[in-house]
Formats: C-alpha cells, sequence, structure tokens
C-alpha cells in the first residue's frame, strides 16, 4: 500500500520562514542531482548556470487575490475561492454553524446568502451585488505563518510576474524570480489558480483514496507553440508542473481544470528539471516531489536541509531537481 505516513518528517517550528528574506534572489538552493542521487548547496542566484541550450523555464503567472473577508458584524470569516457566476461565490466560511442553507452575511453592506452547501463544506453564496474584494478582503496566507497580514505582504506574497487574478495562495517557487533574473532565461507562462486544496492534508493512510481538488488553468497558443519547441522544460514550482503533466507533450493551447495527483511511482511525462519550496509533511506537493526525484531521496534531502537550517514552505529557500 502507498501510505501518507511514509511521507512524514519532523520539522523544527523555527525553521518555518514566517517572513521573506530581504532580497527575494538571496534565498539558498539545494540542488539534487538524480543521476547519482547528489546533493548540492547552492544559491537561487546561481539557478541560471543549471539551464542548458534548449531548455525553457515555464512559470505560473497567477496572481493572489485580496480573498480572506470578514463580514461587516466581524464575527464570520470569509475565503473567496472562485466565481461561481456573476456575484455568486464559492466560499469557505468560519464558523460553518452560522452559515447553514438560508443564513445571510453581510460585506460591505452587500447581502449573500448561502445557497448550497459542498460536500468538502464550501458554501454557495449568493450576492445581492457586486463584492469589491480589492477593497474588503486581505490576502490569505497560509496557516502556518501564524501571524496577521503585514504591508511587506501585499508585494512579497505576489511573483514579480503575477498577472492573471484568482489564487487563493502564491506559487511558492516563483516568489524568488527577480524582474533581473526573468529577463535573462528563456521563458514563458502558464496559469493555474491556486486552490484552497493547498492547505488541506490528507486525511487518509492509503494515499491512493485521496481525491485532489480541481484547479483551473490556462495555456495559451503563443505559451504552447514554445512549450513544445523545448528541448527540456523547467517547470517552476509544483502547480506549473501539474498543469504540464496533466497533458503531457505536445500540449495544445487550452482553458480547462485538472485534479491530476502525482505520487510515485509516477514518471513525469513532460517536465525535465523541477525548482521548488521545501513543502509541509504528508502533503500531496512532497509526494509530487517524490515523483521526481524518488521518495528516499527527497526525504534524505530533508533530513540534511533540517541539519544545515535551510528555511521551510512559502517564504522560505528552495530546491532544484535535475
Amino acid at each position: 500500500m502507498l501510505r501518507t505516513s511514509d511521507y512524514d518528517y519532523l520539522l523544527p517550528d523555527d525553521l518555518i520562514a514566517r517572513h521573506p528574506l530581504a532580497r527575494r534572489e538571496d534565498s539558498r538552493m539545494m540542488v539534487l542531482h538524480r543521476q547519482g542521487e547528489r546533493i548540492e548547496h547552492r544559491w537561487f542566484r546561481e539557478f541560471p548556470t543549471f539551464l542548458r541550450e534548449g531548455d525553457l523555464v515555464v512559470f505560473n503567472d497567477t496572481r493572489v487575490i485580496p480573498a480572506r473577508v470578514f463580514a461587516d458584524e466581524g464575527k464570520i470569516e470569509l475565503l473567496f475561492l472562485e466565481p461561481v457566476r456573476e456575484t455568486v461565490w464559492k466560499c469557505l466560511v468560519k464558523p460553518g454553524r452560522r452559515m447553514r442553507l438560508g443564513a445571510t452575511v453581510k460585506v460591505r453592506g452587500v447581502t449573500g446568502v448561502v445557497e448550497e452547501i459542498l460536500s468538502e463544506g464550501e458554501r454557495i453564496i449568493a450576492f445581492d451585488g457586486p463584492i469589491d474584494l480589492e477593497a474588503a478582503g486581505e490576502l490569505p496566507l497560509p496557516p502556518y505563518f501564524a501571524r496577521a497580514v503585514e504591508p511587506e505582504d501585499a508585494e512579497r506574497y505576489q511573483t514579480v510576474f503575477a498577472r492573471e487574478r484568482g489564487a487563493v495562495a502564491a506559487p511558492t517557487a516563483g516568489l524568488h524570480f527577480t524582474p533581473e533574473i526573468v529577463v535573462q532565461i528563456p521563458h514563458t507562462f502558464v496559469t493555474l489558480h491556486v486552490g484552497v486544496g493547498t492547505f488541506r492534508p490528507v486525511q487518509v493512510e492509503d494515499l491512493t483514496q485521496h481525491r485532489m481538488h480541481a484547479e483551473r488553468f490556462r495555456i495559451g497558443e503563443d505559451s504552447a507553440r514554445a512549450i513544445n519547441a523545448a528541448r527540456r522544460l523547467v517547470a517552476v514550482g509544483t502547480t506549473t508542473a501539474r498543469v504540464l503533466e496533466s497533458q503531457g507533450l505536445p500540449v495544445t493551447a487550452r482553458e480547462s481544470s485538472t485534479d491530476i495527483f502525482i505520487h510515485p511511482p509516477y514518471q513525469p511525462r513532460a517536465v525535465g528539471a523541477l525548482l521548488t519550496n521545501f513543502h509541509l509533511p504528508k502533503s500531496t506537493l512532497l509526494m509530487l516531489v517524490s515523483a521526481f526525484a524518488g521518495r528516499e531521496f527527497v526525504l534524505r534531502a530533508y533530513a540534511e536541509a533540517i541539519a544545515g537550517r535551510y528555511r521551510f514552505y512559502s517564504y522560505g529557500d528552495c530546491m532544484l531537481i535535475v
């Protein structure tokens, strides 16, 4: 049986990076060479030196929306996940007991009614007018930050190339890049709007029974041509990897959604190298990384990262798998 507990590890709390470094490019970068299972300790600013002729770096250009909103009364918290239709949203709510079918909530004077409760607890809420999230909301920082939003997050919890609004979490491998680094490497963009499933733990021991959340993605025509012409695709982040692996090569320009669950013994079909951050224990993201480099090698690398006091999670250091 493929067991969720096989992807567990112990992380000291002080290695969780709750704030970004002063400069994006100053992160450390652990390089995993799959050939020979060799580990190097480098700096992210050296990333371009690992590219070779014919490589194409693929970014996710999604932009995090200020999706966390408190109702006017202050006692109900909503996370606006995605629009269902005009003025109707899929939301997570806390506390759920106050938002049963037919319950109402006000956001900036706009009234919403719970129309439906989905299997995972999300609410379909119909509002009687548009919701201006830019005015009403704040960035939905990951729960493990264990702090309130601060001014620096407005810039640093977005990639420098974020442009397509719709995510509730940042594609964090992209947070290391500066405009100066982006312009010197061959690259293109896809869009995958990171959903709330990013924060959901795997709750079954037999991981084959876990069902991935679906996330919307888009591949434009120019990007599809560039991707198909590349000798090797270097995916920046697990979200980009999911887009590319959901089709395999050649890709086609399309808008769709994917619920692909990548874990060993999956063999990558499209991605030749992967840049990613360090992920939570027993998470689907750690399982995805293990499909690219092997579970035992990845967990050995994580143990070495902990011993070397790498910074973990969204604002943390990164890993390059080649």
